[in-house]
């Protein structure tokens, strides 16, 4: 197990400016960082990586879906733009020399139909994901999904859904994540939800509730924590955390109170809870 702390608390692009940050969350003893890829060329993240190594940090890597790049399109160019994203995401990955990619990278946030999945949706995702797969085999790199509650994407929200769409894929660069907060608000145990995706599953956020101070709140975190070793997992656990300091993130995690005092009570409190449980 590595125990990593997702950046987007802090930025949605990592630049120098950061290095002080890196440092302290290198000092507070995470093993990595889970680093935003939401711009940025291959000079930018080759620049990332040399701050993570004077902190001594590995790394992992998060992106979204754009909806002109859009697995679950009825048109093949947004799906062919798709992979075409999908192809920069992973070489940034690759050059940050993160091993696990992870999001919700299928479909763009907060775009719904008025439905669920389709079968048609299915079957062009599975498509598109397969050809990602493909690259991220190729750079040695493992994308992992990551399924979301039902107010911010329609196309994947449980477990039971993850997981059949993996296996609809059918690649083994292509697997799914785990993340509390979402499976807080879509399953009926955290348990039984980590036991569907268990051979699945390639990496695992750490959220509470409200997406504050992890073990604030209503998350069942003993029970997630107690099924992980039931099933053997040894990948990286990463705590996931949003505030309101930055304004476009803001409005789309829905960020419209104070949900901690501090960034550091979050890291430091998360880091204490993970080490606790496990």
């Amino acid at each position: 197990m590595r125990t990593g702390m997702n950046l987007l608390l802090w930025t949605t692009h990592v630049g120098d400016a950061h290095a002080p940050l890196l440092a302290e969350l290198a000092a507070a003893g995470f093993d990595g960082v889970e680093v935003p890829i939401f711009e940025g060329d291959a000079a930018h993240f080759r620049s990332v990586r040399a701050e993570l190594d004077r902190a001594g940090l590995a790394c992992t890597t998060v992106s979204v879906a754009a909806p002109d790049a859009n697995a679950v399109s009825p048109d093949p160019e947004v799906r062919a733009a798709f992979v075409e994203r999908m192809r920069w995401a992973i070489e940034m990955s690759q050059i940050l020399g993160s091993e696990v990619l992870c999001g919700p990278l299928h479909q763009a946030l907060g775009e719904f139909t008025g439905n669920g999945a389709t079968a048609d949706e299915q079957a062009v995702a599975a498509e598109a994901l397969h050809a990602a797969a493909e690259l991220a085999e190729e750079a040695g790199v493992t994308i992992a999904l990551e399924y979301l509650n039902r107010f911010e994407c329609y196309f994947l929200n449980t477990a039971v859904a993850a997981r059949a769409l993996v296996e609809a894929v059918g690649h083994p660069r292509l697997r799914t994540m785990y993340d509390t907060f979402h499976a807080h608000i879509e399953e009926k145990s955290q348990a039984e939800a980590i036991r569907t995706v268990a051979p699945v599953l390639a990496h695992f956020h750490v959220s509470e509730n409200d997406r504050g101070v992890p073990g604030t709140g209503q998350v069942r975190f003993d029970e997630a924590f107690a099924t992980l070793h039931e099933i053997g997992y040894d990948g990286w656990i990463t705590i996931e955390a949003f505030g309101s300091a930055l304004p476009d993130l803001a409005a789309a995690t829905k960020v419209w109170r104070p949900l901690f005092a501090r960034e550091s009570d979050v890291y430091g409190e998360g880091l204490a809870l993970i080490k606790r449980l496990w």
